[in-house]
Formats: structure tokens, sequence, C-alpha cells
């Protein structure tokens, strides 16, 4: 990370900017007089675990995605399809695939 004096640039260049000594110190010194949302100690912290967020399970073999160019009216065909249109198009590559 590349420091200019409070903005830091992360590994991935998203420019944050960061709190002065001064004002770390007191938003520190607030959230210690807070009694109902104390920080969390070294030993807590250490024993957190990540939760997964809910959701779909990820698939075993998910599908990839796939930018490709198609003739406009090879898309007014399938789009005409109505929903599952995608769906339809990935079965006849596979049968294609297939023979």
């Amino acid at each position: 990370m590349e420091a200019d004096e409070n903005w830091v640039t992360l590994d991935n260049g998203k420019r944050v900017i960061m709190p002065t000594k001064d004002e770390d110190a007191a938003i520190t010194a607030a959230a210690l007089d807070d009694p109902d949302n104390l920080p969390l100690t070294d030993e807590e912290f250490a024993s957190a675990k990540v939760v997964r967020r809910p959701g779909r399970p990820p698939k075993a073999n998910p599908k990839i995605r796939w930018d490709i160019r198609v003739d406009p009216e090879v898309d007014a065909y399938f789009r005409s399809l109505g929903k599952g249109w995608q769906t339809k198009v990935n079965q006849i590559l596979k049968d294609a695939a297939r023979s």
C-alpha cells in the first residue's frame, strides 16, 4: 500500500482516506465508552468464525459466462422464444457438441 497524507491506495487500486492519529484515538475512546457495543478483545477476535452468508450453495459444476457476437436475426429468433431462451440456446449447443 502506498500512503499520501491521509489517503491510502489499496492493492486493488481503490483510494481511501484514513483517520488521523487524533481522529483514531477519538473513535477508539468513543467505542470504549459505549458499554452496549464494546470492541472485541484480542481473544474474542481470534476465536471469531467467518459465517457464510445465506443463499444458494455453490454449484459443483457452475456454468461459464460466454460473450459472443451473433447476427441480429439469430438474437431476435431466440429472444422471441420467451422466458428460458438462454437455456434453449445452451441445449442446442450441447446437442451440437455431442454429435
